[in-house]
């Protein structure tokens, strides 16, 4: 047996196969933990789902190379790039999901700011309506159960909107992130052609 063909000997190379694997397997293992991430995500979006996004966009893009434009083979870098650049739009929509639903700017929905605003005083006057015997007790307290009853019910509702125009925000990812990786391997694709003239 060739000294260089053991496992872990000194010299040996990782063949081209093994790391397209290794990048396959990186991206499907992310894209299993987004959709775990939004199978398991229930209610308001929380500032959790961003760490998630950020950690598996970090992991993505350290571990799992975009696909290398190579002729002959252009329907297999069409999937490749495809899978890739929809990891990432998943992983940048979990990240921007609770900046979409807190922030007015980011993501103005004005009519569904304003619903949500009246789902949230129908909330608080429920509360109010549950607990109107203790009131007269203790109103700090009523008043406390008022305005968390409401945050839920608005938080609730914009989460709902929110998830809705989630796709948009991950398709719109996507297509840059799939343009970016296009343009970098047509770019060092080129320069390869020119250094071999």
């Amino acid at each position: 047996m060739d000294e260089r063909s053991r496992p872990g000997a000194e010299g040996s190379m990782t063949t081209g196969p093994d790391q397209g694997a290794g990048n396959r397997a990186g991206v499907l293992g992310t894209a299993l933990a987004g959709v775990l991430a939004f199978a398991l995500s229930s209610g308001s979006w929380q500032w959790f789902s961003t760490y998630l996004g950020v950690t598996l966009l970090a992991l993505i893009l350290s571990f799992a190379r975009p696909p290398a434009l190579t002729p002959g083979a252009r329907s297999e870098y069409v999937r490749s790039l495809t899978a890739y650049s929809l990891v990432v739009g998943l992983c940048v929509a979990l990240a921007v999901a609770p900046a979409m639903q807190r922030w007015s700017w980011f993501f103005p929905m004005p009519a569904t700011r304003t619903k949500c605003a009246h789902v949230g005083s129908y909330a608080a006057l429920q509360a109010q309506a549950a607990l109107s015997d203790l009131g007269s007790h203790d109103s700090p307290a009523l008043a406390y159960a008022q305005s968390d009853q409401s945050q839920h019910a608005v938080n609730d509702c914009l989460a709902s909107t929110t998830t809705l125009w989630l796709p948009v925000y991950g398709l719109a990812a996507a297509l840059l992130a799939a343009l970016g990786a296009w343009l970098v391997s047509r770019t060092g694709t080129r320069r390869t052609i020119a250094g071999e003239r």
